[in-house]
């Protein structure tokens, strides 16, 4: 089993930054992905980025230049930098991890963004 803590959410202005942690506990492979999704009233989950062990990562386009994501695989962390936010941007973002064909979430943590 796995387990993930999110931190860092909060309210930012239009234009500002936020940085999200997360944390894994229990039993993480190499092979396992890590990422960040997000889910906004009314919408659908969505993926915003992944990283890989070895460090590959993939971005939603509307992410693409404002969002960074990163991997400390020693101590089984990821963040999601966040810069030059915009409203669309407000969500419920979940830390998550795949391994062996199965997810894994966290319990999210809220980001508005105000204009």
């Amino acid at each position: 089993q796995v387990q993930l803590v999110e931190s860092g959410g909060g309210l930012v202005q239009t234009g500002g930054s936020l940085r999200l942690s997360c944390a894994a506990s229990g039993t993480i492979l190499r092979d396992d992905t890590m990422g960040w999704y997000r889910q906004a009233p009314g919408k659908q989950r969505e993926l915003v980025a992944t990283i890989t062990y070895s460090g590959s990562t993939n971005y939603r386009n509307t992410v693409k230049g404002r969002f960074t994501i990163s991997r400390v695989n020693a101590k089984n962390t990821v963040d999601l930098e966040m810069n030059n936010l915009n409203t669309e941007d407000t969500a419920v973002y979940y830390c998550t991890l795949y391994q062996l064909n199965n997810y894994f979430w966290g319990q999210g943590t809220q980001v508005t963004v105000s204009s």
